[in-house]
């Protein structure tokens, strides 16, 4: 029963971890500009791809996050306190007051519009899967110490990309039926709830650090040489 429960809240944190930062309603109003002039047919064959090359990069971080972790020489508690400061400020800018279009941020557009294939970039990468939700990826190999943890998290990421695909799919409905106004009241929710968890992972490395055996032992070391 513990087993389950243990599996359950993996599950669970899997989807509260990606689902936020991935934020498909936000990313249909996107997908739509980008798709602009597109069948239906050719809208869900991009879609479709774009959430299948989002699967196959986030596991890939999963599963390659411990090598990448002993090969760069960083640290679980080190690892949560760089994600959670790049989630704060993820959330922050979601937050923040909505700007308008540069230039620079028309003109990739223009050129996403102009692509044959966009399933892949900018679609599944940087929008569905960039820098935070691999962050976060890496940040569930902290959690997972039996394959089948690394079952559920995949099944927690085929998951969120199902949803995300479903929200692709009925974008131009929902973004209508929204509005706007809709949209951006989500996107804040989606980046308060991202700032949260943030500074929760920030927490907890720095807890993780403070608490450490070897740490406390060279303090109490030091502290009795004096």
């Amino acid at each position: 029963m513990s087993d389950l429960l243990h599996l359950w809240g993996i599950y669970l944190g899997t989807l509260v971890g990606l689902l936020p930062i991935i934020n498909p309603l936000s990313a249909g109003h996107t997908f739509l500009a980008i798709t602009e002039g597109d069948t239906d047919e050719r809208r869900r064959e991009q879609a479709r791809k774009g959430c299948v090359y989002m699967v196959a990069i986030l596991v890939s971080f999963l599963v390659g996050g411990t090598f990448i972790m002993n090969f760069f020489g960083i640290s679980i508690p080190g690892l949560r306190i760089a994600g959670g400061i790049l989630l704060t400020g993820i959330g922050m800018n979601m937050l923040s007051a909505p700007r308008t279009d540069s230039s620079t941020e028309a003109e990739q557009r223009e050129a996403a519009r102009r692509k044959v294939d966009i399933s892949f970039s900018p679609l599944a990468m940087p929008m569905l899967s960039g820098p935070g939700s691999i962050a976060v990826t890496l940040g569930f190999t902290s959690f997972a110490t039996e394959w089948t943890d690394y079952a559920v998290i995949i099944a927690g990421i085929v998951t969120v990309a199902l949803i995300t695909y479903a929200v692709l799919r009925m974008s131009s409905g929902l973004v209508r039926f929204i509005g706007p106004v809709g949209v951006n009241a989500m996107t804040k929710i989606m980046g308060f709830l991202i700032m949260s968890m943030g500074v929760q992972f920030v927490v907890n490395g720095t807890l993780k650090i403070i608490t450490d055996p070897a740490l406390l032992r060279s303090i109490r070391a030091a502290l009795t040489t004096t």
